[in-house]
């Protein structure tokens, strides 16, 4: 194999759950060249990682845009083998307009097709695990993300990340803020700092914190997700909603609970740590009803 292509599209806690695929590929073919197909919010992070030789950037042209389908053809062109580790009903379409060539994933004509019936039941990590075994690659261990621990800005003494924010569009997985702030309390209490992380557009979730706990630190828009790494790799914990920087938090060793509600299935979709015992869950079917003292007790 001398040029390979993986696609991997999503959300940032989907990315993160395929780094370990990621560097079993790249353990692979240790020789060959290896393009990551993604979307634009994760070019630069994975620019940075070990294991790919190109980033190309999926613009997800609508199926009648003809012009940006022929683009996306041509970024497609000339693999030797293509791991589609997304394996949605979009990224299967791709079999075809990349021209049919050794394919992992589940589109129709799959020379390593994933089909296993209980494939939508696993978790993330198990999914793609079997996936790869299926294509003739039986190793598939915790990656060395040591690239990504000296990121971000180092803050004196001992501190704890909090990620009160989680897609906008689904409300059910947040935690109320005002529950954070509270937390953000007991932590500062302790003698932890309360570090507020997430989007821009979360600064309201951050102030409704630090109205509560004005020791914490407000940097919510202002760290690059290799410096949000590097942070929780040097943090004591981290509590947050089911959302992507709890999955980058967990993957960089860091202790955390992550909160989760009916609106998603730990099961299937909840961080991976690195140790045993490194990451709890704590699902309650309305987050509105989970207590701080509870919170507090699984990070006591």
């Amino acid at each position: 194999m001398k040029r390979v292509l993986v696609i991997k599209l999503g959300a940032l806690g989907d990315l993160v759950l395929a780094f370990a695929p990621f560097a079993a590929i790249r353990a692979r073919y240790p020789d060959a060249d290896i393009t990551l197909l993604t979307t634009a919010p994760f070019a630069a992070l994975m620019e940075s990682a070990p294991w790919f030789d190109h980033v190309v950037v999926d613009s997800r042209p609508a199926w009648r845009d003809l012009r940006g389908l022929m683009r996306l053809r041509r970024q497609m062109a000339g693999f030797d083998a293509v791991y589609d580790l997304q394996t949605s009903g979009r990224s299967s379409r791709y079999f075809r307009l990349a021209g049919r060539p050794r394919w992992s994933g589940i589109a129709s004509g799959a020379c390593w097709p994933h089909d296993n019936p209980q494939r939508d039941f696993m978790h993330t990590r198990a999914r793609q695990r079997d996936q790869l075994r299926r294509a003739g690659i039986d190793h598939v261990p915790d990656p060395d993300l040591s690239w990504l621990a000296g990121g971000g800005p180092v803050l004196p003494g001992a501190y704890a990340l909090l990620v009160p924010g989680a897609a906008p569009h689904r409300p059910a997985k947040r935690w109320p803020a005002e529950r954070f702030g509270a937390l953000a309390r007991l932590l500062a209490a302790r003698g932890l700092t309360p570090v507020i992380v997430g989007t821009a557009g979360e600064a309201d979730l951050a102030a409704t914190v630090r109205a509560a706990c004005p020791e914490a630190v407000d940097l919510t828009g202002r760290t690059s997700l290799p410096e949000l790494a590097g942070l929780a790799a040097r943090a004591t914990l981290a509590v947050g909603n089911d959302t992507g920087p709890m999955h980058l938090a967990a993957a960089m060793g860091c202790p955390s609970t992550v909160l989760f509600s009916r609106d998603s299935d730990p099961a299937r979709t909840a961080p991976q740590g690195r140790a045993p015992g490194q990451v709890r869950v704590l699902r309650v079917d309305d987050l509105a009803l989970l207590s701080v003292e509870r919170v507090a007790a699984s990070v006591a």
